[in-house]
């Protein structure tokens, strides 16, 4: 006989929560504190739940996912995460790139004339003209870690990135760095700006000067990080540890030690953000940051399809919890000589 398929009931009984608290976090409510939601999420796992099928009214057309730049190894776990909720919900997710520069008032009618029923776009840059013809276009808009905070009301979906800043900052104070640079993404960026303010406030709880110089902000990626690792580590009194904001320009900046010799972590302590697959498949494997990227796609989706559906959305911002993944590219401060 088939096994038989787990219920709401099931995976609250197993998380020692209500029936309530497991719809909640399937909905991407931020009403849920970040320890219940990953229990719930662990049970949801074990149990292998499959939601079952909305009604047909509810799935017409898809959801389009969009990226302002290149795929990457960040883009690919926001994807699945999206497409898996996708299948989940009977929803078909359209995956596109589109420069900020191409976003017209003919693109917003492009897309609800196809049939989409939302949009989520991911670290993007949105005008108020932009966010202006989509609702003139009629068509629901969830922005996942976004690079600018317009002032009109925006809903989206990040991590707890202060928290991520302050976590990665303090382990490498606590393996007796003081030398610590920290190497962000564009300044203006919402995620970006948490980070360094994480970061800041580890170094002066500490008492730790914050040099000027050891502060870069850039892209967020790999060939940014090669750049940027060389500047820190060409400067008369080089960091003995490098927090970047990215796991891909975590990378440049372990390539730019290796091109001077350096080793990782014996000369220089490296710590990445996101724990993207490629982070434990590095040499040294990436200390970094855990950003719940496939969590955060699969959320992103669902409150685009409740903004879609004409549901009030109680949160317009929803920050899943982050976690510091200690791996091979931290060690204790060498001793100075």
């Amino acid at each position: 006989m088939p096994a038989k398929r787990a219920t709401l009931a099931t995976i609250a009984a197993a998380a020692g929560v209500s029936v309530a608290t497991v719809s909640k976090v399937l909905n991407g409510r931020s009403d849920v504190a970040p320890a219940t939601r990953s229990l719930v999420l662990s049970a949801l796992r074990q149990h292998d739940y499959v939601a079952p099928p909305p009604r047909r009214d509810e799935t017409a057309g898809t959801v389009e996912l969009q990226f302002d730049s290149d795929l990457n190894a960040y883009s690919n776990e926001i994807i699945q995460g999206a497409v898996r909720a996708g299948g989940e919900l009977g929803v078909s997710v359209v995956i596109s790139i589109r420069k900020g520069s191409e976003r017209t008032s003919r693109w917003a009618r492009e897309l609800a004339a196809t049939g989409r029923r939302a949009l989520v776009a991911v670290t993007s840059e949105l005008t108020a003209a932009q966010l202006a013809a989509l609702a003139e276009a009629g068509l629901p808009l969830v922005v996942i870690d976004p690079l600018n905070l317009p002032r009109t009301r925006v809903t989206s979906v990040g991590s707890t990135n202060f928290a991520g800043g302050l976590a990665a900052t303090q382990h490498l104070l606590s393996l007796g760095h003081r030398r610590i640079a920290y190497l962000g993404g564009p300044a203006t960026a919402a995620c970006n700006q948490a980070r360094l303010h994480g970061y800041r406030a580890a170094m002066e709880a500490e008492g730790v000067a914050v040099r000027q110089e050891y502060i870069q902000h850039r892209r967020f990626r790999y060939g940014d990080g090669v750049e940027a690792g060389a500047c820190f580590l060409t400067l008369p009194e080089p960091p003995t540890a490098i927090f970047a904001g990215c796991d891909e320009t975590a990378f440049g900046v372990m390539e730019a030690a290796r091109a001077r010799g350096l080793r990782v972590p014996d000369d220089l302590s490296v710590v990445g953000f996101d724990d993207t697959q490629i982070a434990r498949m590095a040499s040294p494997p990436l200390t970094t940051v855990r950003q719940p990227l496939r969590e955060m796609g699969g959320v992103a989706l669902r409150r685009a399809l409740r903004l879609a559906a004409g549901e009030r959305i109680d949160s317009h911002h929803i920050e899943l919890a982050t976690e510091l993944v200690v791996r091979g590219s931290t060690a204790p401060a060498a001793p100075r000589q």
